[in-house]
């Protein structure tokens, strides 16, 4: 084996173990669920960017497997949704130096139809109905909207009261909504992160368009 293949085997193995290690940390830690979450994806597609595809998804399969014999072969399997496929989508845009626009947009997309499957494969586990937390979350945003936009025309003295009662579909909508709202925010966060941390691991990604460079064009860490 050459020096190359040896470190190519080693990075796949320590980077798959990382992303294994993160997602039990995730299930079972009590606290720190939001650094876990946003740290999931990097060290898989960091090994995308150093060691080419295939090593991306050899580290991805590792990464299954390790889990699938520590969680079982439900849990294991959920690291793919969205956080695997995030990974692969991320490292493979970052290695074709593809536009942050189209990387983004589509990352969006993939986490947001993720978090969909693990509603629903945890729906199946726990016997219960998890999109209906999700639901009255957007129910409480919807009324809250609604409140809102009554005091401030309470305060402006105007004579206008907004009395809409949202139905089941509104209210589906803005739950879906919020779901797209969180992935926005949250694969922009993995593009900034990994625009500041990879060039120090001689994995650089593309500089972002000139309208975000405003918010993630900070000094390197």
């Amino acid at each position: 084996m050459s020096r190359r293949q040896a470190l190519r085997v080693m990075e796949t193995s320590y980077l798959a173990a990382t992303a294994g290690l993160l997602w039990l940390a995730l299930y079972y830690l009590p606290v720190g669920g939001s650094l876990f979450r946003l740290a999931l994806p990097l060290p898989l597609a960091l090994l995308l960017l150093r060691r080419g595809w295939k090593a991306g998804v050899e580290g991805v399969v590792l990464a299954v497997l390790l889990l699938v014999a520590l969680m079982g072969p439900v849990r294991g399997p959920l690291i793919l949704f969205p956080y695997g496929l995030l990974s692969l989508w991320l490292g493979w845009c970052w290695l074709r130096r593809l536009s942050w626009w189209l990387s983004w947009g589509v990352g969006t997309l993939i986490g947001a139809a993720g978090f969909l499957v693990r509603v629903v494969a945890l729906s199946l586990l726990v016997g219960e109905n998890l999109w209906v937390v999700i639901t009255r979350a957007g129910d409480n945003m919807l009324n809250g909207l609604i409140g809102t936009l009554n005091s401030l025309l309470t305060t402006l003295q105007l004579p206008l009261r907004i009395t809409l009662a949202p139905d089941l579909d509104q209210v589906q909508l803005m739950a879906l909504g919020l779901v797209l709202l969180q992935q926005l925010i949250y694969v922009l966060a993995l593009h900034a992160l990994a625009y500041w941390i990879f060039p120090r691991l001689q994995a650089p990604v593309p500089s972002p368009p000139k309208a975000l460079e405003g918010l993630v064009a900070l000094d390197p860490l």
